[in-house]
């Protein structure tokens, strides 16, 4: 996967500007990362035999993935490209990414899935918030 998205941005025929190809890459990863990690965590919060003291935790997760993957959707298109939908969309994304990785953080004691998410989480919301400076 690394690989395949760097290449596509290097092979976009279109000029990109300005923008920092590396900080792009990194960041559709940690997005496209952190929706599965979310996605296997809300699975496996509903494996456990606790499952209603982890309805918030699911909850969480799903949106969390849900805008995760809306947002590597949206950085790995660039016609027509908009610098304040790409703003408003990372923004989102660090904000969700954050609440996922506080709410996954108080479970992760007791459930390794839960410390793997809050994890990669928090790897998006560093990488929304880099990419966030990047676009100025």
């Amino acid at each position: 996967m690394t690989t395949s998205v760097r290449e596509m941005l290097e092979t976009y025929p279109g000029d990109l500007g300005s923008v920092d190809r590396e900080a792009m890459a990194r960041c559709i990863q940690e997005c496209i990362a952190c929706a599965q990690a979310c996605t296997a965590c809300a699975d496996a919060c509903l494996s456990e035999g606790m499952v209603e003291e982890l309805t918030k935790c699911i909850r969480t997760n799903m949106d969390c993935a849900d805008i995760c993957n809306t947002t590597a959707s949206v950085l790995s298109r660039h016609t027509g490209y908009d610098a304040n939908i790409s703003r408003a969309i990372l923004q989102a994304c660090a904000t969700a990414c954050k609440a996922c990785a506080d709410e996954c953080g108080r479970h992760a004691e007791m459930h390794d899935h839960c410390r793997i998410c809050a994890e990669a989480c928090r790897g998006c919301e560093q990488a929304c918030n880099e990419m966030l400076t990047k676009l100025g």
